[in-house]
C-alpha cells in the first residue's frame, strides 16, 4: 500500500499533448452532473458520466483526434489466405508525392512477432502469408487517399499456396507455422470410462464465426515523443500490455511507450488486437510526425479476432429417470492462423463442457488448432458458449427419447452450491441454478397472436412477412450456461486504484478501462458509498498508472473495484481517526453521507470539507483475488476463481414453409451476487441477450477456402431493433459471492453464453428438427412434412 500513484505523463509536443489531453480528458473524466435528491452509491441506478455524451454524439473517439502535422495511414493486406511472399517492392510507393514513409517486416527495429498469450504473430508478414487480411506493410502520407494509393502500389509477388481450412485437416497438414498446427490439447479425465447409461444420445454440432463487430471505427493515433519514444492514443483494453508490446516491437525501453486510451465505443475482444497500434508507432517513429489510422469495416473484418468456429461432438448417457451418468465429447476449435487466447478458450470450453449438472463421469477431449481462416481470440464467453448450445441440444435430445419435459429433465440434473466440475474443482461460489431455471419456467408465456385479421402481429419473415399465418409454429426452449470470472489457470488478477480526496471532490486513479461495462460509474459509486461524496472524478487512463490487467470476464468490477474499495476506505479511516480520537470514540460510530460526518449519538456533525480542513488525503490499494492453477494433463485442478450462472427461456415462432424464425420472447433469470447498478445491470443484460440473439439466427463470417466472403454489414448481419424480441428480466438471485468485493458477479457474458442455446432449443420444440448449427440456417427450421 501507499505511494502515488500519478496520473500524468509528459510526451508529446504541447501543441499535440494540449489538444489530444483535452480530447481525451473530456471522453472519460467528467462527473456526470447529479441531480439533488436521487439516491448514490452502490445499489443506485446511477447514471454513466459518458451516457450524454454519446447520446448526444459528442464523445470523442480515437477516430476524432487531430494534430498538428498529422500523417494518415494506410495498411496493405494479403489478398490471400495462405502464400509464401516472393518479393515486396515498394520504390514506386515510397517516390508517389506525399508519401513520407513506407515500412515492412525489414524495418521493425525489435521483436518481429507478437500476440496476448504466445508471441507468434508478425507485426508485418515476411515470408509466409498466414490468412487473408494479413499486414504486408504501411504507408504514411499527408492525405487519407494518398496513403492509399501508395499502399496500392506496393508490389508484391506471391506464390499462392493449397491453404488449411478445415480443421479436422490440420492434424494431418503441413505445419502452418514454426510452432506447429495443434495450439493446445485438453484431455479430461472424470470418473469410470467403463460406465455406460440406459439411454445414450448422440449430436454433433457447429458453431459458427461471430465477430464482434465494432460500432466504432477502430483508429488509433501515435505521437512522436522529444526522447525518442512515441505515445499511442487508441481505445485500448489494456493498456499495459499494448505497451510492452508495442516497446518490444519498437525496440523501446517500456517508459518511453504511453499508450493513452481515448473513449471506447464498447468492446467485446476485438480491442485486445494490436494492429492498429503498432504500424501507428513504427510510422510515427519513421516520420517523426503525428500518424491517425483508421480502419475501413473491411480491414475490421479480416484483422481482428472472431469467436472459434466450433466442431463438437457429444455422447450422453442417462438413466431410465433421465439422471446422467456419463459425458463423452470431443470438442475441435479452430484458432485461425495464429494463437492469441485460443488456449484459454480451450480451457473453458472443456471445464465446461457438461454445463450447469451433476455429471458423475465425463470424459472430454478438447483440442485448438492454426489453420488459415480468420484469426479467432476473446470474444465474450468464450468456449462457454459453443459448449453450452451443445450440452443444451443433448438435453433437447435426452428429453424427447425420454418423454420428459425439457425443463424438468434439466431440473433432476442441475448443479448445486457444493457440486464438483469434472475438472475436479467444487463449487464453492453460490450457484441458485436451480431457482434460475425455476423462475424462467414459471414466468407466464406471452400470448399466442389471434386469428383475426384485425390483430397486427409480426411473421418470422418480418413485418408483412411473405409466411401465411398458417405455416407459423410456436416453441418454447430453454439454455442454463455458466461462465468463469476472472482469469484463469493461475493468471494472477491483480489491480490498483488510489483515491485522493480535495475539499468536495474525489478523484479517482485507476488503469481499469471503461469499455462500456461501466467501471468509471460503478467507481464513483463506491467513492461516493464509502466516503460519502457527491463529486467523484475518475481521471482518463494512461500507462503512466500501475497497471490494472484487460478489461475482460468481469475483472474490473471484481479486482479493480476491490482495489477503488480498498483505497476509499483507507482514505476514511484517514478523514474520521482525528475526530474518532477528539471525541473519545472509534471511528466504527462515525458514519458519512451526503458530505456530512455525524457520530451514532449526534453529538459530532460536520462536513466533509470541514474535517479536512485544507489538507488532501490519498491513498493507493490493490485487489488480488485468491489464487488458481493450471489444469493438468488429465484436465483436473481449481482453474477459476468464481462462476456465474443464467437460465433464459426463449419463444420463437417459426415459418416452417420457408425457415424463417422470430424471437417472440426471451426470459431471463441470472444468478448476479449483489446488483450494484440496477439500471446498469438490467441494460448489460439485454445486450448480452441480443448479441446472443445474432449468434444465434444471423452473425457468422463465412468463408470460402479462406477468403472472407462480403467483409461489410451487407454481408454480415448484425440483428436490428426489429429482430430484438420481448425480454424479460425475471429474476436476479442476489445471493452475495463471499470472496468478491460486494458479493458481485459478472453480468455481461453469461446472457451471451445462454440466449443462443435457448433460441436453437425453441426451434426445435417448434419444429421438430434437430437444430445442430449456430446460426440457424433457414434450412434447418423447416419441418419435416409427417410421414416424410
Amino acid at each position: 500500500m501507499g505511494g502515488n500513484a500519478g496520473a500524468g505523463g509528459s510526451g508529446g509536443p504541447d501543441d499535440v499533448t494540449g489538444v489530444l489531453g483535452a480530447l481525451v480528458t473530456s471522453s472519460v473524466t467528467a462527473p456526470a452532473p447529479v441531480p439533488d435528491g436521487p439516491p448514490q452509491g452502490i445499489g443506485a441506478s446511477v447514471p454513466a458520466a459518458d451516457a450524454a455524451a454519446k447520446t448526444q454524439g459528442t464523445f470523442p473517439y480515437a477516430a476524432d483526434l487531430w494534430a498538428e502535422g498529422l500523417l494518415w495511414a494506410a495498411v496493405l493486406r494479403s489478398p490471400h489466405p495462405h502464400a509464401r511472399i516472393v518479393s515486396i517492392d515498394t520504390a514506386t510507393a515510397a517516390a508517389m508525392p506525399g508519401v513520407h514513409a513506407v515500412v515492412t517486416h525489414a524495418d521493425v527495429p525489435g521483436d518481429a512477432a507478437h500476440g496476448r498469450r504466445v508471441a507468434d504473430r508478425p507485426v508485418f508478414a515476411s515470408d509466409v502469408v498466414r490468412h487473408h487480411g494479413e499486414p504486408i506493410a504501411a504507408v504514411a502520407a499527408d492525405h487519407p487517399d494518398t496513403a492509399r494509393l501508395a499502399a496500392a502500389a506496393i508490389a508484391v509477388e506471391y506464390e499462392v499456396l493449397e491453404p488449411v481450412t478445415d480443421p479436422e485437416l490440420a492434424f494431418s497438414a503441413e505445419p502452418l507455422h514454426p510452432d506447429g498446427n495443434l495450439i493446445r490439447h485438453i484431455p479430461l479425465r472424470f470418473g469410470d470410462p467403463e460406465v455406460t447409461g440406459e439411454v445414450v444420445v448422440e449430436g454433433l454440432y457447429r458453431i459458427g464465426r461471430q465477430d464482434p463487430a465494432p460500432i466504432g471505427a477502430e483508429a488509433g493515433l501515435a505521437v512522436p515523443r522529444p526522447d525518442g519514444g512515441v505515445e499511442i492514443y487508441c481505445a485500448s483494453t489494456d493498456p499495459h500490455a499494448d505497451r510492452d508490446l508495442a516497446a518490444a516491437c519498437f525496440a523501446l525501453e517500456p517508459e518511453r511507450v504511453k499508450i493513452v486510451v481515448t473513449g471506447v465505443p464498447g468492446a467485446m475482444g476485438d480491442r485486445e488486437d494490436s494492429g492498429v497500434q503498432l504500424p501507428l508507432g513504427l510510422l510515427a517513429l519513421r516520420t517523426g510526425h503525428p500518424v491517425k489510422l483508421a480502419a475501413t469495416r473491411e480491414e475490421s473484418f479480416l484483422s481482428h479476432a472472431h469467436r472459434h468456429p466450433t466442431l463438437l461432438r457429444y455422447r450422453h448417457h442417462a438413466d431410465a429417470e433421465g439422471k446422467l451418468v456419463k459425458v463423452e465429447a470431443q470438442i475441435l476449435m479452430d484458432a485461425g492462423a495464429y494463437a492469441d487466447s485460443s488456449a484459454d478458450a480451450l480451457a473453458a470450453a472443456v471445464a465446461f463442457a457438461c454445463g450447469p449438472y451433476v455429471v458423475p463421469h465425463a470424459f472430454v477431449e478438447g483440442w485448438a488448432v492454426r489453420t488459415n481462416n480468420p484469426p479467432s481470440g476473446h470474444v465474450r464467453g468464450e468456449g462457454a458458449m459453443q459448449v453450452c448450445a451443445a450440452y443444451e441440444g443433448q438435453m433437447d435430445k435426452l428429453a424427447a427419447r425420454l418423454g420428459i419435459d425439457p425443463a424438468e429433465l434439466r431440473m433432476r440434473n442441475i448443479m448445486a452450491t457444493g457440486d464438483i466440475l469434472p475438472t475436479g474443482q467444487t463449487v464453492t461460489c453460490p450457484a441458485p441454478v436451480a431457482e434460475l431455471l425455476a423462475a424462467v419456467r414459471d414466468f407466464p408465456l406471452p400470448v399466442l397472436p389471434k386469428d383475426d385479421p384485425e390483430e397486427e402481429w409480426l411473421l418470422p419473415g418480418g413485418l408483412e412477412g411473405a409466411g401465411e399465418p398458417g405455416a407459423v409454429r410456436r416453441g418454447v426452449g430453454y439454455g442454463v450456461g455458466m461462465v468463469h470470472m476472472l482469469g484463469a489457470e493461475g493468471a494472477d488478477e491483480v489491480s490498483t486504484a488510489t483515491v485522493k480526496v480535495s475539499g468536495s471532490v474525489a478523484t479517482v486513479i485507476c488503469a481499469a478501462v471503461e469499455t462500456g461495462q461501466g467501471f468509471a460509474t460503478l467507481a464513483r459509486q463506491i467513492v461516493q458509498e464509502v466516503l460519502g461524496i457527491t463529486d467523484v472524478y475518475v481521471a482518463p487512463v494512461d500507462t503512466d498508472q500501475p497497471p490494472c490487467g484487460p478489461a475482460a470476464h468481469g475483472r474490473h468490477t471484481w479486482v479493480s473495484g476491490g482495489a477503488v474499495e480498498r483505497a476509499a476506505r483507507m482514505v476514511r479511516t484517514q478523514l474520521l481517526q482525528p475526530l474518532a480520537a477528539q471525541f473519545g470514540m472509534s471511528t466504527e460510530l462515525l458514519t458519512i453521507a451526503d458530505g456530512k460526518i455525524t457520530s451514532y449519538d449526534g453529538v459530532l456533525s460536520t462536513t466533509v470539507a470541514e474535517a479536512l480542513d485544507g489538507k488532501e488525503l490519498w491513498a493507493t490499494a490493490q485487489c488480488r483475488p485468491h489464487p488458481t492453477e493450471p489444469l493438468d494433463e488429465t484436465g483436473q485442478g481449481d482453474a477459476f476463481v468464481g462462476i456465474a450462472f443464467c437460465a433464459v427461456r426463449a419463444v420463437v415462432d417459426v415459418d416452417v414453409e420457408l425457415g424463417s424464425v422470430r424471437v417472440v420472447e426471451m426470459a431471463v433469470a441470472q444468478d448476479v451476487g449483489r446488483v450494484l447498478n440496477p439500471a446498469q445491470a438490467h441494460a448489460r443484460i439485454e445486450a448480452g441477450l441480443t448479441q446472443g440473439l445474432g449468434a444465434a439466427l444471423t452473425e457468422n463470417l463465412r468463408t470460402s477456402a479462406g477468403q472472407v466472403r462480403r467483409p461489410d454489414f451487407s454481408g454480415y448481419a448484425l440483428p436490428t431493433s426489429l429482430d430484438a424480441p420481448d425480454i424479460r428480466i425475471v429474476k436476479l438471485v442476489e445471493e452475495r459471492d463471499v470472496v468478491a468485493p460486494f458479493g458481485a458477479k459478472a453480468i455481461s457474458a453469461v446472457p451471451v453464453v445462454t440466449s443462443p442455446a435457448a433460441i436453437a432449443s425453441a426451434v426445435r420444440a417448434a419444429t421438430g428438427r434437430p437444430v445442430n448449427r449456430l446460426p440457424i440456417r433457414p434450412q434447418a427450421a423447416v419441418a419435416v412434412p409427417t410421414g416424410a
